[in-house]
């Protein structure tokens, strides 16, 4: 199984990129927010993957952090979702917007994708609503696992052999800051006694409102929307 791959970029699809490793090109299909965001041709970029495995047919997805490929696999498992609809909805939401339409229950935000009708945007949320609290809890670490390799190498989980050296920390992102805030967010929540699905819940519409919010705010906010209805 090819988990990560590393090289230069040979050619630019309308859904994927050619990837040059080592003189070996391997095509990678992409969404259209991954495809705007990769450099351009002849530049080095590096994707996490998941290979399909089809009768007669090996298709490789390529995914910027670990966070989306987790919900392109949860998103795989729905009953009527295939690859095509997976990568138009993280195309169109991305994997945070994804999590934060599942969690509200948001079916309609699914529907921006194109060709996912309102029925299998309901199923998508009342299938994976349970699950999303779980990878929202984990999106800190798995945001932040962004494939930075530019050595040309086709890459596999595997075990260290030895210690690295110590490197300075990757800066995140925004959007990758945002996620650790709301992950510590809902684990403080949950740790505090609360529903796991409805903490997940409350922690997005906190960051609806105030996506820049640290922690701290989001779990004030978080706790607004969980105190009890007079």
């Amino acid at each position: 199984m090819i988990g990560r791959i590393a090289g230069r970029i040979e050619y630019r699809g309308t859904d994927h990129v050619l990837i040059d490793v080592r003189g070996v090109g391997y095509i990678v299909h992409v969404s259209d927010r991954t495809l705007a965001a990769l450099p351009g041709v002849g530049e080095a970029c590096a994707l996490y993957t998941d290979l399909l495995v089809r009768e007669e047919l090996l298709q490789l997805f390529g995914f910027p952090t670990l966070l989306e490929k987790e919900w392109h696999r949860l998103l795989m498992g729905v009953q009527g979702i295939g690859a095509k609809a997976s990568m138009a909805i993280l195309g169109a939401l991305g994997a945070e917007g994804t999590a934060r339409a599942i969690a509200l229950g948001d079916a309609k935000a699914i529907t921006a994708a194109p060709g996912v009708g309102p029925k299998i945007a309901q199923r998508v949320v009342m299938e994976l609503k349970t699950k999303a609290p779980s990878v929202m809890a984990r999106a800190g670490g798995l945001a932040a696992a962004a494939a930075p390799s530019d050595d040309g190498e086709v890459i596999e989980p595997a075990a260290p052999t030895a210690k690295p050296a110590r490197q300075a920390p990757a800066v995140p992102s925004a959007a990758q800051a945002r996620a650790i805030q709301a992950a510590d967010a809902l684990s403080a929540l949950v740790n505090l006694g609360y529903n796991q699905s409805d903490a997940a819940e409350a922690v997005a519409l906190a960051s609806d409102a105030d996506p820049e919010a640290e922690a701290a705010a989001l779990i004030r906010a978080a706790l607004k929307h969980l105190a009890p209805k007079t």
